[in-house]
């Protein structure tokens, strides 16, 4: 008779499981997750789930998501509230985030920014690539382009500090590959300003990468390991100090050279690297949290093999290695402040050596940084803005030609001080339909004269409950690098780079998950940075070879406008991605107007995931470009031949595009999950080209010739990831 009540209590208690799975970072519902309890069943389409079992343990997975587990007590209902893989796991936070966000265009976090980042780079600044008038033509390098204006002109901050040169590279070769530092698998979210850069982001003038580590998990301890085609890592994060704090560590190492060795047209183009990094979270009181974080990378080119066929300037072997420690604080105090403080340290060494073993190049770069950035509650309607950073560096550095002997062609060994201070002050009026804001910053350059003031202004207004109106205008400055200060071909006399930026938007919300955004914008350069004389022309119907020692000079001044329309859907379920198109025309003046080097007249970026079975998802990418310039003073006569001209960037490259396909696929058991992925690159086999350099100038004809490389054909990849 016992054993009979025992069996029919057993039987209530099974049918009582049931809950409501949805997105943690949304709480948008989540269908077609696997819940396991003793027995399988999906969520519908409200991210419902009720089903018979008696096991102890409720299990939750979905293809993107971390494995939900955790022990069946007391009947009732669930909420299960899942993780993206790429972000922290913080269960004692409810604020639930806005599908799309006011302030930036454009972001990536979740299952978004490790599918861009692709099969064979994993690399975050390649998932930027891809976002909505993002231009980048070079499937070698990292370094995208934005709006007509090159990467030299954005800045990449991690954590509010700005980085110097955050990648495996070879330094003192600008047609080397290039590969970021970070991993997909430690940031939080990715975001782009291409408008007006926030008062936040110091000495920079075109566009703003914000980068955020994300915390460990405070519950568990978590392995992750994966292996692709290109390189092989591991990660690691657990609680720490009981739940108070927690830890993450990653550590990956390459082989992507003899993927790229394998497919370039040019020898060693690639190099081999690792990096590891790690990143510490404690919280000193209920109100103040700590952390501690370590990126360090080292990268290597050995040219060996192809060692007879290089000249005597051209680099056999190259070390590279960089260190970032950055110590952050955050503090939430009564009265509506937060107060934001990281003091970060960073250093860069590089060695190049040519096949007789003399050196080439070769430098240390360091920085310290102080940043911070705080706000204040003035009322309910009503936040003030404000913070400031110092950065004191220093870059010594030398390039040699060996003609036979050892001559030095350039070098620089100095030091700087830059710091700036930024206020801003935002009303929200209307019961939030009109947001207001203002502010300026101040900065200043112990090299160069003066200080530089530049203000900010927008207004936002939503006049229906799903359209909103925005209009952005913006000044900023950016100073130049101690290497065009105080090298051989420097100048000390050289001004900030003066931009000034607006901007006009409307979004219209079609539902929750969708918008389309319409922006106008219009970009003013004044004192951009060029060498007059550097590039070989036609002057006067006679051929003039370019000098290695022209100096830097703020000789030109550029025009950029354009139009971007974007339509983007994000979900946890079905459809998610975007659509985009974007025109620009950028020019610079000197002498004479001529297209930008990074003009590229029109840009198309297209993203799509789906997740057709909880653990089966797919995405495709698409990417078109018409082209930048042949930069230099270049024409075409017949039979395709190349020659110097007296017209800068006149010629272009043929146009980009390329369609990349990718697949994942999780198994899911109950201690682990295996997660496959497979990768084409380029699809269809098209054939993309970079322009390199002129390789050399007859100065009697006028011939050039020029140096193109081809990127990557149709390309498989496959690799895979194992969670504990």
């Amino acid at each position: 008779m016992l054993r009979f009540l025992l069996f029919i209590a057993s039987i209530a208690h099974a049918a009582e499981i049931k809950g409501r799975v949805v997105d943690a970072a949304t709480n948008e519902p989540i269908a077609r997750a696997l819940v396991r309890a003793g027995g399988d069943t999906i969520t519908t389409a409200d991210g419902r789930f009720a089903f018979d079992a008696t096991a102890s343990e409720l299990q939750v997975s979905c293809v993107g998501y971390r494995p939900f587990r955790m022990p069946l007590g007391q009947p009732g209902e669930y909420e299960i509230r899942l993780v993206p893989d790429t972000l922290r796991r913080d269960e004692s936070v409810d604020v639930v985030a806005p599908v799309f966000t006011q302030e930036v265009s454009v972001n990536l976090a979740g299952q978004e920014l490790r599918n861009l980042a692709s099969v064979i780079a994993d690399d975050p600044l390649r998932a930027v690539q891809g976002l909505p008038g993002v231009t980048s033509n070079d499937d070698f390098q990292s370094q995208p382009s934005l709006r007509g204006a090159g990467f030299d002109r954005l800045g990449v901050y991690l954590d509010g500090v700005l980085l110097h040169s955050p990648f495996h590279t070879v330094q003192g070769d600008p047609g080397a590959g290039s590969l970021t530092l970070l991993s997909s698998d430690m940031l939080d979210q990715v975001e782009l300003h291409s408008g007006p850069i926030p008062v936040s982001f110091a000495d920079r003038g075109a566009g703003a990468i914000d980068m955020r580590y994300r915390d460990g998990d405070r519950n568990r301890h978590r392995v992750r390991a994966s292996a692709s085609a290109s390189n092989a890592g591991v990660s690691l994060e657990g609680p720490f100090q009981k739940g108070r704090g927690a830890w993450l560590a990653s550590v990956r190492k390459s082989y992507l050279q003899y993927l790229i060795n394998s497919t370039s047209d040019e020898a060693g183009l690639a190099f081999g690297f690792w990096d590891a990094q790690a990143r510490l979270s404690y919280d000193i009181s209920r109100r103040h949290r700590a952390s501690l974080s370590l990126l360090h990378g080292k990268s290597a080119l050995d040219r060996e093999a192809v060692a007879n066929a290089l000249g005597l300037n051209s680099i056999l072997k190259t070390d590279y290695s960089m260190v970032i420690v950055n110590a952050g604080s955050r503090w939430t105090p009564t009265g509506g402040f937060l107060f934001q403080n990281n003091f970060a340290w960073m250093r860069e060494r590089f060695a190049n050596i040519n096949r007789q073993a003399l050196p080439i190049g070769g430098g240390h770069y360091g920085e310290w940084v102080w940043n911070s950035d705080n706000s204040w509650q003035t009322g309910e309607h009503s936040t003030l803005y404000f913070g400031a950073n110092i950065r004191r560096l220093r870059d010594d550095f030398y390039f040699n030609g060996i003609q036979p002997g050892v001559v030095r062609i350039d070098q620089a060994s100095g030091t700087a001080k830059r710091a700036g201070a930024h206020i801003a002050q935002e009303f929200r009026l209307w019961n939030g339909r009109v947001q207001l804001r203002a502010g300026a910053r101040a900065d200043g350059h112990s090299i160069v004269p003066g200080r530089q003031f530049t203000p900010v202004a927008s207004i936002g207004f939503t006049p229906l409950s799903k359209t909103r109106l925005t209009m952005q205008w913006g000044q900023n400055a950016q100073f130049p690098e101690i290497a065009q200060l105080l090298a051989r071909i420097g100048n000390r006399t050289l001004s900030p780079i003066r931009t000034a930026h607006v901007l006009g938007a409307i979004e219209q919300r079609l539902n929750e998950q969708t918008r389309l955004r319409f922006e106008v914008w219009r970009r003013h350069d004044r004192q951009l940075l060029y060498r007059p004389g550097f590039e070989p022309r036609q002057l006067n119907n006679r051929y003039v070879a370019g000098s290695i020692l022209a100096p830097w000079r703020n000789t030109q001044n550029g025009e950029a406008r354009g139009m971007q329309v974007f339509l983007q859907r994000r979900s946890a379920n079905r459809l998610s991605g975007w659509l985009s198109y974007a025109y620009t025309q950028a020019d610079v003046t000197d002498v004479q107007t001529s297209p930008a080097d990074f003009d590229q007249r029109h840009t198309a970026n297209v993203f799509a995931t789906y997740r057709i079975r909880p653990t089966v998802n797919l995405s495709s990418r698409f990417s078109y470009g018409s082209g930048f310039p042949l930069r230099g003073f270049y024409r075409v006569e017949a039979g395709n031949n190349f020659f110097l001209a007296a017209q800068r960037n006149q010629l272009r490259v043929p146009s980009y595009h390329r369609w990349d396909l990718r697949a994942n696929k999780t198994y899911v058991k109950k201690a682990w999950h295996l997660t496959l992925f497979a990768e084409v690159v380029n699809i269809y086999n098209h054939r993309n080209v970079r322009f390199d350099d002129f390789r050399s100038i007859d100065p009697r004809t006028g011939a050039a010739r020029l140096g193109f490389d081809r990127m990557f054909p149709i390309l498989p990849s496959a690799g895979l990831a194992a969670e504990f």
